[in-house]
């Protein structure tokens, strides 16, 4: 499949491909209208199922959506983490993030659980329709399956960790199914599935890398890792056993990465993390595909309050802005806190070309797209085909470091793993004799948080590590009593899970009760 069938994939994909296939003119005289085709009557060549793939990918964008005015789906999982804050607070929704007092009527709680399940829908019905298509190629069925396994899982983990106990649905659904109104299965239940689904990923025939954007084998063994290590931790306290898995797998992505640093590998600078030039490369594992013709990238929300930072003129929302406590909390020399050339930008050129201006702030770079919105002298094209980074090889070192240090201390894989994070950073890390287990642990923790910021992981980390970073401290407090300095409000145990969608719970009475502390 080429990349603009993943980047340019929309709902009309699924149907639409029943035009591909060669017809003569009695097949077209009994040929069904477009409008009657079922899901029976689709899936029946080799075309339709790597078009009903295609619909899977696409499902996933619902990431970038909107949610109310000057909000996107996507701020769900930033809001809450302490690290970013709004420069407008227009939208009474992301207003009761950033508070910690939403409930199950918040829209972006309602549309990521739609989001995913209509993630998981899709992928049901691929795995459900595609097997008995014949004649179809060995390889080819069987990596569609993979992939369409690797999806169904990425949305299971995402739910599982926002909710805890969810309906397990496996199968495609109509009104007569017997689980149209399913119950809520265990934590065990889903992740004993989203590893099933993984593990089979993994052995899908996937490549290392797909510079096409479609799954591939160093993402599969990336996102297990991040399952065992989170198995490891809260909610299941797995243990031991789960962060040597962990570590074990992050380190196959590493031994294959050293062996063949031109296919995977940290980009030498971080403008490289988000230029249209390298998606999909080296250090993207896995993106979400964006193209203007069908939907542009939708990290809007981080550009400032009305600055004339692009072609526009005043524009941005800065709905989601950095707070200045997280910003300042970086070590003094920290390439990534400096202006332009790292994670934050401070200042700007006038409509995106002309001359440098101060921002009055720092605002998130990492999602600004230079090719787009233009930069020094040179004009932007307008269209913002940037894509959005899920998985980074910086974020499977990091695994490795974490999982490794937990496994018996840190050795010098973990210690060269965490330093390579800050070598680019251009940070001096202390000696490997220098750390115990415990102040390694906290060294990963940090570069955990600053690393990877702002790409909707720091929350999941909040959650499985019941430890929150304090940028006064630089240490880790207990989730539960930390004060987001954002806010000024206390995290409960109530946080460490979302409440269940209201109308969900109205339609289905099998997923009672609300999770604890919220309003039925």
């Amino acid at each position: 499949m080429k990349l603009n069938i993943i980047k340019r994939a929309g709902t009309a994909a699924l149907f639409g491909a029943v035009l591909l296939g060669p017809v003569g003119c009695t097949d077209f005289l009994d040929e069904r209208a477009p409008s009657n085709l079922t899901t029976s009557s689709f899936y029946t060549i080799p075309d339709h199922a790597e078009a009903g793939l295609a619909s899977v990918y696409a499902s996933m964008r619902f990431i970038g959506d909107g949610a109310n005015i000057f909000s996107s789906n996507w701020q769900l999982l930033e809001a809450m983490t302490g690290t970013s804050t709004t420069e407008t607070a227009q939208n009474s929704d992301l207003n009761n993030l950033y508070s910690m007092s939403h409930d199950g009527n918040t829209i972006h709680v309602v549309n990521y659980w739609n989001g995913l399940y209509r993630v998981i829908a899709q992928a049901n019905l691929v795995l459900d329709r595609v097997p008995p298509i014949t004649p179809m190629p060995d390889a080819q069925k069987t990596k569609i399956l993979g992939e369409a396994r690797f999806l169904r899982a990425w949305a299971y983990f995402t739910a599982v960790r926002l909710w805890g106990d969810i309906p397990l649905v496996t199968k495609p659904q109509t009104a007569t199914s017997e689980d149209f109104r399913p119950a809520r299965a265990s934590q065990e239940e889903i992740y004993k599935l989203i590893v099933e689904d993984l593990l089979a990923a993994e052995s899908a025939g996937l490549s290392w890398m797909d510079l096409s954007g479609r799954a591939n084998l160093a993402a599969v063994k990336t996102q297990l890792s991040k399952v065992y290590l989170t198995m490891a931790g809260f909610p299941l306290n797995k243990g031991a056993s789960h962060y040597k898995l962990a570590a074990d797998k992050a380190l196959e992505v590493i031994t294959y990465a050293n062996a063949n640093p031109g296919t995977i590998n940290l980009f030498t600078t971080y403008e490289d993390v988000h230029s249209e030039r390298t998606e999909n490369r080296l250090e993207h594992l896995f993106q979400l595909q964006y193209n203007a013709t069908v939907a542009s990238n939708p990290m809007d929300n981080f550009y400032g309050n009305f600055k004339p930072i692009n072609y526009n003129g005043p524009t941005g929302t800065g709905s989601s802005v950095p707070t200045s406590s997280f910003y300042n909390s970086y070590e003094r020399g920290d390439l990534r806190t400096k202006d332009q050339d790292g994670y934050f930008y401070t200042t700007y050129f006038t409509n995106g070309t002309g001359a440098r201006f101060e921002l009055g702030a720092p605002y998130v770079f990492k999602h600004f797209n230079r090719i787009a919105n233009g930069t020094s002298g040179v004009a932007g094209t307008r269209l913002n085909n940037l894509n959005v980074p899920m998985i980074r090889y910086a974020e499977t070192l990091l695994l490795y470091a974490e999982a490794q240090n937990e496994v018996g201390g840190p050795n010098q894989a973990a210690y060269d793993a965490l330093k390579k994070i800050r070598d680019r950073a251009q940070l001096t890390t202390p000696a490997l004799g220098t750390f115990n287990q415990a102040s390694f642990r906290e060294a990963v923790w940090r570069e955990r948080w600053y690393e990877l910021c702002y790409e909707q992981l720091t929350w999941f980390d909040m959650v499985r590590l019941r430890k929150v970073f304090n940028e006064t401290t630089k240490g880790f407090d207990n989730f539960v009593g930390h004060i987001n300095l954002s806010t000024n409000k206390a995290l409960e145990a109530k946080h460490l899970l979302l409440p269940l969608p209201r109308q969900e719970m109205l339609n289905n009475p099998n997923l009672k009760p609300q999770n604890p502390g919220y309003p039925n």
